[in-house]
């Protein structure tokens, strides 16, 4: 319009056709001095107008092109946190699938040593049958013959009299108990395990005969003394045996000494009771303190 409006101003003469004071000095006739001055006062405004308008457009053009290069900004802020999260998520994802083989490895790793446990403990208790099947078809067996065993203390009598009275057969740290799964000690969860130093002695706690003096897978060195009445104690884990099958022992006399024998990470003893071929919480039959 602007342009259609300047043609039109130089199609009628050119800018000084238009001049307002050449028009009103030209001597021309006043009514059409008066009507072209009326013509370019319209004109004029009609110019002011278009020029007013112009501007204004141009304003918003600014204003919109200013707001969608907010918009891109934001837009492109948007895609970069998205870009970022989505990197996150997928480090994520593939640190959880890093962890979920991890575990997976461990899972199958425990397994097998849950199945390695618990043959070992078929094998103690086979062991334990065919120790329970010799003793009971030997004449006189049970604790008359081992009474005669002399005592190193006031631990005399029959074993079932001792309850409450026993001492712990190595002196150490307690880490693993009767009845609750662990990870260190000999395979088992039928006694405790005490923690102690490589060739710490390992006492009786009560006298008896020894029956079984020899490694065993999962156990390593094991003894296993007969204290009649079907009561038997079981010294596994240990760096040495110093008492072989048949062997007489006394109350706290030493019968072996402590290691890692069993295949465990630190040294120690596991200890069992049992009674019958039956294993029982030996810390309710020892003094503590």
């Amino acid at each position: 319009m602007l342009g259609r409006v300047l043609a039109a101003r130089y199609a009628a003469g050119g800018p000084q056709a238009h001049d307002a004071l050449k028009v009103a000095l030209s001597g021309e006739n006043p009514s059409e001095v008066a009507r072209r001055l009326h013509y370019l006062a319209a004109l004029s405004r009609a110019t002011a107008e278009l020029l007013q308008d112009l501007r204004a457009g141009l304003a918003d053009a600014a204003e919109v092109r200013r707001a969608a290069e907010e918009r891109r900004s934001r837009l492109a802020g948007i895609e970069r946190e998205q870009r970022a999260d989505r990197d996150r998520v997928l480090a994520e994802r593939r640190a959880r699938q890093r962890v979920l083989e991890r575990v997976s490895v461990e899972i199958r790793k425990t397994r097998r040593q849950v199945q390695t446990l618990q043959a070992d403990e078929r094998r103690l208790a086979q062991l334990l049958e065919e120790i329970a099947r010799v003793l009971t078809a030997r004449p006189g067996a049970g604790y008359a013959r081992v009474e005669k065993v002399p005592e190193l203390g006031s631990l005399a009598g029959p074993f079932s009299g001792l309850r409450g009275r026993l001492r712990l057969p190595v002196f150490g740290e307690l880490v693993g108990r009767f009845g609750a799964p662990r990870d260190v000690g000999p395979a088992g969860k039928n006694g405790v395990f005490i923690r102690a130093p490589e060739g710490q002695p390992v006492r009786a706690v009560a006298a008896g005969q020894v029956v079984y003096a020899d490694w065993m897978r999962g156990f390593g060195n094991l003894l296993i003394v007969d204290h009649g009445e079907a009561y038997l104690s079981i010294y596994a884990n240990n760096e040495s045996l110093l008492k072989q099958t048949g062997d007489p022992v006394a109350a706290g006399e030493t019968v072996a000494t402590v290691g890692a024998s069993g295949g465990n990470e630190q040294s120690g003893l596991y200890f069992e009771l049992r009674h019958l071929g039956r294993a029982f919480d030996p810390l309710r039959w020892v003094v503590l303190k």
